[in-house]
């Protein structure tokens, strides 16, 4: 099978509506039964299945066996940005937005995708990284600056713990709702697991969205000098 013919069959097997149903409920990082997911998709169990099955010869979710449950997640983080990325082809609205005052709330202001965080919060991070001179941009990438790893350090966040690993330490993922990138990669993973031990964020249950705590609005105002 040639790369054409490979694009059209995975393409096919992401857009399908159900199967885009469920996929884009995984990327809140977590693994799901084929029951939730079927709930999700409003699909019989047995449906649901027969979806799971195309993706995983497919290689685009993973199973992992725990008793009598298997529990499907994305098979790396690569397919988590492919379908972040797809949304970017459906936020309608982008051009009001300097036009609308920026809700302080909701999936649009502060959420994880996959692993990172994104959204309005995600996108203002990145750039007061970018203009306090901690990384900057190269390609797809970014690099990360001498001046950064001694910035990323006072959260315990090490060069050396990151380094020699298969994933990319750093990726420009392009957030489908500010359409402007956010940090993914090891780092992007790593910076969002030390915020959330620290409980700058809060999690809301059943859902993407993020809360940003009084704690993570003093940190994020003192460590990088966003006002929130």
């Amino acid at each position: 099978m040639d790369v054409q013919e490979k694009f059209i069959l995975v393409s096919g097997l992401i857009c399908e509506p159900t199967r885009a149903k469920m996929l884009w409920n995984l990327l809140d990082g977590r693994a799901y039964t084929a029951s939730e997911l079927s709930s999700i998709a409003d699909i019989s169990a047995t449906s649901a299945s027969n979806h799971l099955a195309r993706l995983l010869e497919a290689d685009i979710v993973k199973v992992e066996i725990q008793g009598r449950h298997r529990y499907y997640s994305f098979s790396n983080p690569e397919v988590a940005y492919v379908v972040e990325a797809l949304a970017n082809l459906v936020n309608s609205d982008s051009g009001n937005k300097d036009k609308k005052e920026i809700a302080l709330n909701g999936i649009k202001f502060c959420r994880t995708c996959y692993d990172h965080l994104a959204g309005y919060v995600g996108v203002k991070v990145v750039e007061a990284l970018e203009q306090k001179g901690y990384i900057k941009k190269s390609g797809t990438l970014y690099t990360v600056t001498t001046k950064g790893w001694n910035w990323f350090s006072g959260l315990d966040i090490n060069k050396n713990d990151l380094e020699n690993k298969r994933r990319p330490l750093t990726r420009q993922c392009l957030d489908w709702s500010e359409r402007r990138p956010h940090l993914a990669g090891q780092l992007g993973a790593t910076l969002l697991e030390k915020m959330l031990q620290r409980k700058w964020f809060r999690k809301v249950q059943f859902s993407r969205e993020l809360l940003v705590t009084p704690t993570g609005r003093k940190e994020l105002n003192e460590l990088l000098g966003i006002s929130i």
